[in-house]
């Protein structure tokens, strides 16, 4: 049984961007975000409990209403759709694909409709929303886009209305979300467990009698369901007769401008939320309260952080690093960011991208994971044996006895996530000519790469007597740009202690890393013990030479060491030089290692 949705103790704003959601199914959906055991899914589904029903055409396989079709097979009130996505879900699945059966009984092709046709006028709920698979994100996209799903396929060109909101749950420390998926959702809550052990207390409480006597705990809050409801239709039935004057759309749009939102998506969705808030309250105008209100769901997750790189004006200077007593080594120093536009693009040499080929490139398992798609192969490694006998009864429906030309090849989706470890080189020599700031800029770009492509990240930075991890594997990228901008530069290099440290996150940390090492190469800090240090981190970079790698290196001079050219060659890396040292060069790099 469904716990009940009024029976919810505590998240307040959760309850209300659900309703609002039910009220203006326009807004596009609620994400929501928070730890395990905060209710997330609790609330999601107890929302299909106490949604209106809707209006279908009778008989109808893709849910749609009257009006959608030719209006001759009547109509019927039936339960809103909930429909949940699977993780694992295949795309045949999700947009629908053909029925076999229809073909072998009646020698014709038409659609089995998917979950996007389950799903119409109703809700798509998909927990883990954050680990979704890209195939599945890219086809959500287009649809949610678009209202409309169309299959092309098998011999089919259908399309048909695809219309309903999105709830997804997610735990943000498990990975992000696609920047475009993300602006999909309308609002966004952050969930906590209450604080207050009297609240508490209280859901517990109400937990427990559920698990008791779930049939007795739903009557006893079946009034107030039916209360909610209610509430629901009188402000769906208000919501076209709502004003919003033209102030407050102008401060509407003030709003969005001053959170450095650029896409229009987000005044529109404020707008329609405002509305909603407003029917909700059984108000017929629109109120500055209502858009304050509302903005804080609906630029939660667009909201961005609008802070300048680099102080000017009557900023204050970056702190000062008092260095080492007895040293002659200069103070440390906060660098900005310098733009990444700024650095020249110069094509890496062949010799460079030569190395990315050899034996050290991770090839990924192509034997795991779910189903993506299908291809034709008449020597398929792995049989997609549904979809060669859909072939062979495209190609004679009368016989589907299978040819070589009707094989399928199973395509599954791998291992598509890494690891980047960058080894940052922050000791004295980097504030020369002020290279940090490029070295910023080009490791804040590679981390929007890596955002995009949910890719793990960790950073180890290395200055005066030995390195440390900044930032352990995380999918939370922006915890590595706020680490970076506040990195200062001084000192000595403990590269070994680096590449040591580095060793370790490899050999024990997420599968898949790509080591990105940013130095002079220049060491001149042995670990303890004593010893030589460049001879300590080649032969630590000797040990990592199993692993891919890139050196970057920042030395400039007219009679340049070459100890960054040392530590490559012991890596088996390839070296960029300052000179071709772009984030458009690196990411090329990159994208030859997650391909091969």
């Amino acid at each position: 049984m469904i716990y009940p949705f009024a029976a919810l103790v505590g998240q307040e704003r959760l309850v209300r961007a659900l309703l609002l959601c039910a009220v203006h199914p326009g807004i596009g959906g609620v994400l929501i975000q928070g730890d395990k055991g905060t209710a997330k899914s609790t609330a999601a589904r107890g929302l299909a409990e106490i949604l209106p029903p809707v209006r279908r055409a009778v008989g109808s396989p893709l849910n749609l209403s009257p009006e959608e079709t030719d209006g001759t097979s009547g109509a019927e009130l039936v339960p809103a759709p909930f429909v949940t996505l699977p993780l694992g879900a295949s795309e045949d699945r999700v947009i629908g694909q053909l029925d076999l059966e229809t073909v072998l009984t009646e020698r014709r092709r038409t659609l089995q409709p998917g979950l996007l046709a389950a799903a119409h006028q109703g809700i798509l709920y998909i927990d883990e929303v954050n680990l979704l698979p890209d195939h599945l994100v890219d086809v959500l996209l287009d649809v949610a886009a678009s209202g409309v799903n169309t299959i092309q396929r098998d011999g089919l060109s259908v399309s048909h209305p695809s219309r309903f909101f999105l709830i997804g749950t997610m735990n943000p420390e498990e990975g992000s979300l696609r920047p475009q998926f993300l602006d999909r959702f309308g609002l966004m809550v952050h969930v906590h467990a209450p604080d207050d052990p009297v609240v508490r207390a209280e859901v517990i409480r109400r937990r427990i009698a559920f698990e008791r006597e779930p049939a007795v705990f739903r009557q006893a809050w079946q009034e107030t369901e039916d209360m909610l409801k209610t509430r629901i239709l009188a402000a769906r039935a208000l919501l076209r007769h709502v004003r919003l004057s033209d102030e407050l759309l102008l401060h509407i749009s003030q709003l969005c401008r001053d959170a450095g939102v650029q896409s229009l998506r987000a005044d529109i969705v404020l707008y329609k939320t405002a509305l909603a808030w407003a029917a909700l309250e059984q108000r017929n105008e629109v109120t500055e309260s209502d858009i304050q209100q509302a903005s804080e769901l609906v630029l939660a997750h667009r909201r961005k952080n609008r802070q300048p790189d680099r102080p000017s004006g009557g900023s204050p200077e970056p702190p000062q690093i008092d260095p080492p007593a007895g040293g002659s080594e200069k103070q440390e120093e906060v660098f900005g960011i310098l733009p990444t536009g700024a650095a020249p693009v110069i094509e890496v040499r062949d010799t460079g991208l030569a190395g990315l080929a050899g034996r050290r490139s991770q090839t990924p398992d192509r034997s795991r994971g779910p189903v993506v798609r299908t291809t034709p192969s008449p020597f398929p490694t792995e049989l997609a044996l549904e979809a060669s006998i859909r072939q062979a009864l495209l190609r004679d429906p009368d016989n589907a006895g299978l040819t070589r030309q009707d094989l399928q090849q199973a395509e599954r989706s791998g291992k598509t996530g890494h690891f980047l470890l960058f080894v940052v080189d922050a000791s004295g020599s980097m504030a020369a000519n002020r290279r940090m700031e490029a070295v910023k800029g080009t490791i804040l770009s590679l981390l929007t790469d890596a955002y995009q492509k949910r890719d793990t990240v960790g950073l180890i930075t290395f200055r005066g007597a030995e390195a440390q991890v900044v930032l352990a594997p995380t999918q939370r990228t922006e915890h590595a740009e706020e680490a970076l901008r506040s990195l200062p530069t001084g000192g000595r290099t403990p590269l070994a202690h680096a590449l040591l440290l580095a060793e370790e996150l490899v050999r024990f940390g997420p599968e898949n890393p790509l080591l990105v090492i940013v130095s002079d190469g220049k060491a001149n800090v042995p670990l303890p013990g004593g010893g030589d240090p460049i001879r300590q981190a080649l032969t630590i970079a000797g040990r990592l030479a199993g692993t891919p790698a890139i050196v970057l290196n920042t030395e400039i001079g007219f009679l340049p060491s070459g100890q960054a050219a040392r530590l490559a060659e012991a890596l088996q890396a390839p070296c960029l030089s300052p000179e071709a040292f772009s984030s458009e060069n690196i990411l090329r790099l990159l994208t030859s290692y997650r391909k091969k």
